[in-house]
Order: C-alpha cells, then sequence, then structure tokens
C-alpha cells in the first residue's frame, strides 16, 4: 500500500506542470504578471486547473523568500541571482509553449518508461526502496528542494554563514538546472 501511494505522489509530482517540466532547482521565478499574459498549458477548467493556480501561487511566494534571503545573507550575489533566475522564466516558459508540446510529451513518455522498469527492478527485489526513489529522481535526491529547506531552517535558526553557504549551493543548483531546461530544449 505504501508503495502505491509513493508511485502515486511521484506520479502527482511529474503530472504537475512545471515540476514535469524539469525538477526545479529553485522556486518558481514567475512573479504571476507574465503567466496571466501567456496561456495556461493545463486544462482551463476543473482541478487541474486549481492546482496549476495553486503552485504558481506558491512558487512565486517561494520566489520571494528566496530572494529577501539573498538581499540579507549573499547581498553580493543579487546581479547573479537575478540573472539566473530571468534565465529559468525564459526557459520554464520556452519549455511550456506549445511548440514544444512534443518535446514534453516525449520528455514525460521516456520517464514514465524509466520509472515503470525502475518499479519492476524495485518489484523483483533487484533495488531498493531508496535507490528507487533515488533514480526517479535522476539520481540527485531531489538536491535542490532538500537545499531549499535546509536554507529555511537556517534563516529560521539565524545562522547566517549556513544561510549564506545553502544560498551559494542553491544558485550553482539553479544554474545547473537551467543548463539541463537547454539540453531538453536541444533534443
Amino acid at each position: 500500500m505504501k508503495f502505491n501511494m509513493l508511485l502515486l505522489s511521484l506520479g502527482l509530482l511529474f503530472s504537475v506542470p512545471g515540476m514535469a517540466a524539469a525538477n526545479h532547482t529553485t522556486p518558481d521565478t514567475t512573479n504571476g504578471e507574465q503567466r496571466e499574459k501567456a496561456p495556461c498549458d493545463c486544462h482551463e477548467s476543473g482541478h487541474h486547473h486549481m492546482m496549476h493556480k495553486d503552485w504558481e501561487a506558491k512558487m512565486a511566494e517561494r520566489q520571494k523568500m528566496l530572494l529577501s534571503w539573498v538581499d540579507q545573507y549573499t547581498p553580493n550575489k543579487k546581479t547573479e541571482w537575478t540573472a539566473v533566475l530571468a534565465e529559468k522564466k525564459i526557459l520554464i516558459n520556452q519549455w511550456m509553449s506549445p511548440e514544444n508540446a512534443a518535446k514534453r510529451e516525449r520528455w514525460k513518455k521516456e520517464k514514465r518508461a524509466k520509472m515503470e522498469e525502475l518499479k519492476k527492478q524495485l518489484e523483483a527485489g533487484k533495488i531498493t526502496k531508496e535507490e528507487f526513489i533515488k533514480q526517479v529522481h535522476g539520481g540527485k535526491e531531489m538536491s535542490h528542494w532538500k537545499t531549499f529547506h535546509e536554507l529555511k531552517l537556517a534563516v529560521e535558526k539565524k545562522d547566517n554563514k549556513q544561510a549564506a553557504l545553502l544560498l551559494n549551493q542553491l544558485l550553482e543548483q539553479s544554474k545547473q538546472h537551467n543548463e539541463k531546461i537547454k539540453e531538453l530544449l536541444k533534443k
């Protein structure tokens, strides 16, 4: 039962717009304005559309928090952060554009096939549950979300040194994420 819930959770993770785009490494960079002007790449009515809007709002809030932490703990990196987040916004909008629908579908099919293969290996006892989760997330164990969570804890503890260290780590992960999106767009 727990395994089925894990698969369901992973399925939902991959089905949410943006999350499925390419495992985000930082909070979403949209401020809501651009996304409102561009057509939403989700069903216009129903639960899926509401999930998309909720997710966008949550990501916008995380970006706001992140930038306030950059101002506080690594102000010398503000320009670099701004450039990386702006590039991410452009790349995500390109990835989610109708022109790239075929690429997204191909990517999703590859992900699903990989997940099914890993599921078979798990059920056959060839890999552990931990290995399954790690491989489903591309071997990264969702490091960007882990780093963001650790950063949030460091900020709450007022650990300035750790917060600055984690912000720099998250900046590098964000740059790597942008490169992954560029690779997906080239395919």
